[in-house]
């Protein structure tokens, strides 16, 4: 019987020993972009609206600078938006897990061998 073997990677920053920023928060992030809405981008995810703004909060607190606008509603209704610091986080992270991965390819075919 063959086995189904696969070399996985996770990479997240931590602030004074808490997560901070990972795959989760950035993929939060696209779905904001995408959707102009933290609710929306929730609902995407699979999430609730509480958790989705917990994350949102923590990033805006714990960043150099915040990550997502909130926009009142009204009659065109409220929005969030991701600021230039969120979009360069976004996209700097993506970048970093691409060079990660190409990496993890690279080499996964030979280790996977010998396990």
């Amino acid at each position: 019987m063959e086995l189904h073997k696969e070399l996985r990677l996770r990479c997240w920053i931590d602030i004074d020993g808490e997560r901070f920023f990972g795959p989760g928060r950035a993929q939060l992030l696209t779905h904001i972009d995408q959707e102009g809405s933290i609710s929306k981008a929730a609902k995407a995810m699979g999430m609730s609206y509480k958790k989705a703004w917990s994350m949102v909060d923590d990033m805006n607190q714990k960043g150099q600078k915040p990550y997502v606008i909130l926009h009142k509603g009204g009659n065109k209704g409220g929005g969030a938006e991701l600021t230039e610091a969120g979009k360069t986080v976004l996209q700097t992270f993506n970048e970093l897990m691409g060079k990660l991965n190409e990496t993890l390819r690279d080499g996964e075919e030979k280790f996977l061998q010998l396990v």
